[in-house]
Formats: C-alpha cells, structure tokens, sequence
C-alpha cells in the first residue's frame, strides 16, 4: 500500500509471542473487554489498545498520570463521567472507553486515526490536520508528537500479533478511498452543494471552523490544498456547503478580527 508507515515494523517472534502471552495470561480481562466493544458495534482489535496502553494492568499509573487498563487522564474520564477514583475500575473504565472510541470513529471515520487521538487528543489531531492540509493520517503523522506516531506503531504490530492487521489496514484504506472520492467531488468549482467565496491569508482556518460549528478536518476536507495556497499566494478560494455559507458571510468580519487578535495559525509548523 502507498502509506508505508502502516506496516508492523516490529514482528519479530519474540514480539508476537510476547503480546500474544499477555493476551493469554489476561483472558477473563480480555473477555469482557472484547465482549464491551462487540456489544457496541466495535471491532475486537480494539482490545489491542488496552494492551497497549496498561498490558490490561488496571493498578498502573504513567509518569503523565493516567491511570488503569484504558490509561485515563482526569480530563478525558471527566469530558465521559467517569470519575477520577474510577479510572481503575475495569467495568466503568472499559464501559466509557467504548462511548470514547465510538464517538473518535464517528469523527474520523478510520481506526488508525482514532488511536493517535486517544493518545494524544482531538486538539493535537486538528493541529496536524491543519499543518499538512490534509484530514488522512498518512499524510499528517509526522506533525503529531512522536509518542503518538510510535503508539499507533505500537498498535499496528499488536494487531500483527493477534492475526488482525490486515482488518486495521483494510479500514483505513477504504477510510482513504472514501475521503479522496468525497473531496474530489467536493472540491470542483461548480458543485451544486458547495458555494464559494474569497479569503486571505489573514483568516484562520481554525476560527472559522469555531465560529461554523464544524470539525476541521471537514473544512479540509472541502478544501484541500487551501493551506498551501494561502501561505503561497495570500489568498484562495473557500468552499462550504451552500447551507454555511450564509453563516460565513454574516460573521466574516467578526472571523478576520478575531484571526488578527488570536494570531494566525494556518500551517504553521508546531
């Protein structure tokens, strides 16, 4: 496949044993986990993630200070309802990280970018996205904290592992197919669903998602390329759908001023 990065790098025989072993040896937790997310709709490759996060210890603590089998940061079990002291609960903690993965998947529609969001969270994901232009993980990664980019490695040699890599990369490719095929059709100039409009490099992509109410990666995804353009001529065309674009007009002005108060972020390197 073209994005090489997803390969198992580490499948060596130690490797694959070694996480099939604590599989094994976790098989009650393993269970339930797998049981949670099937329950949900969710793929049982999904358990590779509790692997690889706490090797299913639900007493650990990282230095960062998550903590349990889904390694939940205050923050992130508080945005779900899941309290600080239940973190280290398999049943509640398993329960709010299937209401996690499924809401991640809803936005970014592939599993691999789902993994580098929990790892790192949505802000650093839009913060990629924005850099590179783009909404697909191959293409964004190397903007992401190398933590994160060698957690999904980490993620991609599990499921090798546990026979399941090739449903990992299946999903992102079509996950890639449909973004490609929905962006070209987007994208062309005389859409009937998007309409156009003006903007310089003065405006912040990130703002006018904000004050839109939509998701980055969708104003990327309508737009592909509009961070270069912008950085290389000053000015590009911005397409919405015809139903935003009303919005946009009317909070224009209040976009551009809040670009130059906030400080202009588009494409710069983090």
């Amino acid at each position: 496949m073209n994005a090489q990065f997803l390969s198992a790098s580490d499948t060596s025989q130690n490797s694959v044993k070694k996480y099939q072993r604590i599989i094994k040896s976790n098989k009650e937790i393993v269970d339930f986990i797998e049981y949670s997310l099937a329950e949900k709709g969710l793929p049982r490759h999904l358990r590779n993630l509790a692997l690889i996060e706490s090797h299913f210890n639900r007493n650990i603590t990282s230095r960062a200070g998550a903590v349990g089998v889904w390694q939940f940061m205050i923050s992130h079990a508080n945005q779900y309802g899941l309290s600080e002291q239940n973190r280290n609960d398999l049943y509640k903690s398993t329960k709010t990280a299937v209401v996690s993965l499924s809401n991640l998947y809803k936005k970014y529609n592939n599993w691999v970018t789902v993994v580098a969001a929990y790892n790192c969270g949505e802000g650093n994901i839009a913060k990629a996205m924005n850099t590179a232009g783009s909404s697909q993980y191959h293409v964004f990664y190397k903007y992401l904290p190398n933590e994160t980019i060698n957690h999904v490695q980490k993620y991609l040699n599990a499921s090798f592992a546990t026979g399941e890599l090739q449903a990992v990369l299946e999903n992102y490719n079509s996950s890639r197919i449909n973004t490609v095929f929905l962006t070209g059709s987007r994208a062309k100039k005389h859409s009937s669903n998007l309409s156009e409009t003006d903007i310089n490099a003065g405006f912040n992509l990130n703002i006018i998602a904000d004050e839109l109410d939509v998701e980055m990666h969708e104003i990327l995804a309508w737009n592909p390329g509009i961070n270069e353009e912008l950085q290389s001529k000053g000015e590009s065309t911005l397409y919405l759908p015809t139903d935003l674009m009303p919005d946009f007009l009317l909070r224009k002005t209040k976009i551009l001023s809040r670009s130059i108060k906030e400080g202009n972020t588009i494409n710069t390197k983090q």
